[in-house]
């Protein structure tokens, strides 16, 4: 009998480190995955003109029309978050209504054939490594540290973004800056020296993105 109580007690002993892990993994909160949606998003880079002033001196508005991705948060907690994205460098075009149709179609050829050379880097891609940031008022103020692939150029970059829930809706607006030479961009055309611009590229975005 004294035998068959050491026992168990023995192997109860054995087993409450493992249910103390299985209590661990029953309370962690795995995060809401969300799919981005375009068509309710706004994304553009804007360049600045620099050198020569060609028509009329007005810098680019370049809107990006297909992309998609997916993010991962934790409604509660700034981590376990993560965002990709995944832009089709071709859909990229000039916007600025300074410029006519005429001279639009001319900007979005050179920006596809000469400036970001889209048959041979059709994909921009940005996955985060890392997510810090606060809750506050209501929203996240984060910074997401990630990859950006561009150009066949892979460099790490940090994108700061606001970030709000509303019901089965992420929103995040921000912007942030790369310097078009750290993914050796060209700035200025081959043939017209239509698109010339100043080092630094500008990113602005109010993504949209529904839980899934």
């Amino acid at each position: 009998m004294k035998v068959f109580l050491i026992a168990f007690l023995l192997g109860f002993a054995a087993l409450a480190p493992i249910s103390a892990e299985v209590v661990q993994f029953h309370n962690f909160r795995a995060p809401i995955r969300f799919q981005v949606d375009a068509a309710k998003s706004k994304f553009f880079v804007h360049a600045s003109r620099g050198g020569i002033a060609w028509f009329k001196g007005h810098s680019h508005n370049i809107a990006v029309r297909d992309f998609d991705g997916t993010a991962e948060l934790d409604i509660t907690a700034i981590n376990p978050a993560s965002l990709e994205l995944n832009v089709r460098a071709a859909s990229l075009e000039e916007t600025d209504p300074a410029f006519t149709p005429e001279q639009k179609g001319i900007i979005n050829k050179e920006l596809n054939e000469i400036v970001l050379e889209t048959a041979k880097f059709p994909d921009i891609v940005f996955k985060s490594t890392a997510v810090a940031g606060k809750i506050e008022n209501g929203g996240f103020e984060i910074v997401i540290t990630g990859d950006l692939s561009l150009h066949g150029v892979t460099r790490q970059i940090k994108i700061p973004a606001r970030v709000t829930l509303e019901g089965d809706s992420l929103r995040a607006i921000g912007e942030f800056e790369i310097d078009r030479k750290d993914f050796k961009i060209a700035a200025t055309s081959a043939f017209h020296g239509f698109v010339r611009v100043k080092h630094d590229l500008k990113f602005t975005f109010d993504i949209v993105a529904a839980r899934v």
